[in-house]
């Protein structure tokens, strides 16, 4: 019987994949066989409502960055890797979407990290260990 693939949730808030997350993917990847969930929370800012046509117009851009960015995904997985923008802005929001909706053995975390709440332990990988699942994160150099 083959090993099943473990199931990856990659959140992180570039379309476009750093260096730096590429690389955690690869290594994830060589320690066994893995399928990818990558999630781009929504790039508008958190006051504007779901209806307005600048957050729909904000993710249609991200997706598209994304599209493009999945040959070098792909090619750091060696595999299909599932790859969208949330509806949501927050990144635990968009997280605790795909959580209730899908299996998730791991999460890979790879957003900016904010001062205080790295200090106070309430940054994204942090939330989310309530869930008891292996987080990884992802420290970046500065990402455009």
């Amino acid at each position: 019987m083959p090993e099943r693939r473990a199931r990856v949730l990659v959140v992180t808030d570039h379309a476009s994949p750093s260096p730096e997350l590429l690389r955690a993917i690869r290594d994830r990847t060589d320690r066994g066989s893995a399928q990818f969930r990558l999630v781009v929370p929504n790039p508008t800012t958190a006051d504007m409502h779901f209806l307005h046509p600048e957050r729909h117009d904000r993710a249609e851009e991200a997706e598209e960055v994304l599209r493009k960015s999945m040959p070098a995904l792909e090619e750091a997985a060696g595999s299909h890797v599932i790859g969208s923008v949330s509806v949501r802005h927050d990144p635990m929001d968009a997280v605790e979407d795909v959580l209730f909706a899908e299996p998730v053995d791991e999460i890979v975390v790879c957003v900016k990290r904010h001062g205080l709440s790295h200090r106070l332990h309430q940054d994204l990988g942090d939330r989310l260990r309530h869930y008891g699942l292996p987080i990884t994160t992802v420290d970046e150099e500065a990402h455009l």
